[in-house]
């Protein structure tokens, strides 16, 4: 049975690969499992139908047969559980792999999610100048953490993971924010990254729901 993912009919990133259905489209083109895509408006997420799936209103969703999954991460860990190309087969590398996972999420995601928001959210409020150098410095830490724990590696333990399918999303993410330019190291890892036929087309069709050329089935 071929699974269904939701994504935003209007990519609020301007086709640019940052919406969480784009995590989700990569693990699937990574393991060369086809799927079929429902677009949803930014009106059906909130809709009672949508939040059967997704309780938050939010996307992306999986539905395969009876199973229905919400959550980028515990979509992709879905997705690597049941196809090979994502968790290596060693069970301590595969323990790390997603280790890897759930730091990306949890530990370097939040920060930089932060920061991408403050401007929007907090930018008329009177501590906006003092808080804004603050969450910087988080994100900053986070990245001379990691940065020093890839040091001169590809990848982030050995052959590329589920870990690193996470952690380049979760660091695109801080992208145009100067941070990144710091470590020369990740910016070359996000690149080999992007350069993964498997994310090209990840990219390519999630940009597609942007220019309205959007495939359904993939």
């Amino acid at each position: 049975m071929t699974p269904t993912i939701t994504a935003f009919e209007s990519s609020p990133d301007g086709g640019q690969g940052l919406a969480r259905d784009m995590r989700v489209r990569w693990a699937f083109e990574e393991v060369g499992q086809p799927y079929d895509v429902r677009l949803v408006s930014f009106k059906e997420m909130k809709e009672p139908a949508h939040r059967a799936l997704h309780p938050f209103g939010q996307i992306p969703t999986y539905e395969e047969g009876d199973l229905v999954l919400f959550e980028s991460g515990a979509i992709i860990f879905h997705i690597a559980q049941h196809h090979g190309g994502l968790l290596p087969d060693d069970a301590n590398a595969r323990a790390r792999a997603i280790t890897w996972m759930f730091a990306a999420l949890n530990t370097v995601e939040p920060p930089i999610v932060e920061l991408e928001q403050v401007p929007y959210a907090e930018h008329d409020k009177p501590w906006y100048d003092e808080r804004l150098p603050m969450i910087e410095d988080r994100v900053r830490v986070r990245l001379t953490e990691l940065s020093s724990r890839l040091g001169d590696a590809d990848w982030l333990d050995g052959a590329f993971s589920a870990g690193d399918l996470m952690m380049v999303m979760v660091l695109r993410r801080a992208e145009g924010t100067g941070l990144l330019e710091e470590h020369p190291n990740l910016l070359a890892y996000i690149a080999r990254g992007e350069a993964r036929p498997a994310y090209r087309r990840a990219f390519d069709a999630q940009r597609a729901v942007f220019t309205g050329k959007s495939p359904m089935r993939r």
